[in-house]
């Protein structure tokens, strides 16, 4: 699977970057804070979210003005002018009616579209997103110096040597990631956005206010939202859902702000927003850290090829992290397709390795 990189033009002449793969529906991910097309392709914070996106539709990713490969010091940086980044994203796509997807700030960008151009949205899934800005949701005085507190960081910190300023925003976005995942999360902050637009951003985000204009939105929704989110809230995903008519709350297991695919909560999302969308989502697919995914094969158990490859490995005595310097997997991958593979076969405890080595053995030598 292969990404192509575009550019287009706002309305009022700002460079936009935009990638399309896969194939299927249109689903444009709306952008929000900090992301950038090329690097966030193979990164492994989001390659899950493109491997299986990509095979149920045709996807759409931009970099809002001032990050990524867009124009990095724009004029104007305010939802109008987000709005109309996305308006010239759909144009230039040729897209004439779209899903969106908006994660975190995208959401607010998504939902003022969906108002605005209603008969250009089929549906809108919002995952981790709110209607109101940190400075909107009547804040205590505690979190009120909260929100100035992470302005400031961003004001001081973005660009510093040290990485204890981004240490702040990795904690609070993904606190269940590896150290790969939040080193190279850190490195994305730095390259995405100069500490100047990183502060701008992030004072729009939290003055925005939509919970007057939501009751009138009139696309299907549907609204994700992790239980232990630190980033934003899950009473802010409820309220998404409360006030937009007919929208449906989905609440899923977790701490992470950007879902990651070693947590239930990243599989069931993908398979509930297949469903709202209507794409093939395949129940057994996984997705390895290079991006390759798993499919289903012969086996009668249902086991996957790459579970099954992963436990011929294993009847072989080698231990779990020499199957993933041979596959070129993460150890916790290996683990999981282990895992999986025998939940399948009804296996537990010190047999199940052996028992799984016997089973191997009987489906090679039929």
């Amino acid at each position: 699977m292969e990404q192509q990189i575009r550019f287009c033009r706002a309305e009022d002449g700002v460079r936009l970057a935009y990638a399309t793969h896969g194939r299927g529906s249109p689903l444009v991910k709306v952008a929000h804070w900090f992301t950038h097309v090329e690097l966030d392709w193979l990164s492994p914070l989001w390659r899950h979210w493109w491997v299986a996106l990509g095979r149920m539709h045709r996807v759409i990713r931009y970099d809002q003005r001032g990050c990524g490969l867009s124009d990095r010091d724009p004029d104007r940086l305010d939802l109008q002018a987000l709005v109309g980044d996305l308006a010239a994203v759909v144009d230039a796509a040729g897209l004439e009616k779209v899903s969106l997807l908006g994660i975190s700030q995208g959401g607010p960008v998504a939902i003022t579209y969906a108002l605005t151009h209603p008969e250009r949205v089929d549906r809108l899934v919002l995952c981790g997103s709110y209607a109101r800005g940190r400075l909107r949701r009547n804040p205590s005085p505690r979190q009120r110096r909260e929100a100035e507190l992470l302005q400031s960081i961003a004001q001081v910190g973005w660009d510093a040597d040290t990485p204890v300023f981004r240490d702040v925003f990795s904690g609070m976005l993904v606190p269940e990631a590896t150290a790969e995942q939040r080193a190279w999360l850190e490195q994305l902050m730095r390259a995405s956005a100069t500490q100047a637009i990183a502060a701008r951003v992030r004072a729009v985000w939290d003055e925005i206010d939509l919970t007057g204009r939501i009751g009138s939105l009139q696309v299907p929704t549907l609204v994700a939202h992790a239980n232990g989110d630190r980033a934003v809230p899950v009473e802010e995903g409820r309220l998404l859902a409360a006030e937009i008519p007919g929208a449906r709350f989905l609440p899923l297991e977790g701490r992470n702000h950007a879902l990651l695919e070693t947590e239930p909560a990243w599989h069931q999302f993908v398979a509930e927003m297949s469903r709202f969308l209507g794409g093939p989502y395949d129940e057994a697919l996984h997705v390895d850290r290079d991006g390759a995914a798993s499919t289903p094969c012969a086996d009668p158990h249902g086991l996957t090829e790459r579970e099954l490859e992963v436990l011929r490995l294993a009847a072989t005595g080698l231990t779990n992290e020499t199957i993933a310097d041979e596959l070129v997997l993460s150890p916790r991958t290996v683990e999981r397709h282990l895992s999986n593979a025998y939940a399948k076969l009804g296996l537990s405890g010190r047999t199940g390795r052996a028992a799984a080595a016997a089973y191997v053995s009987r489906l090679d030598s039929r």
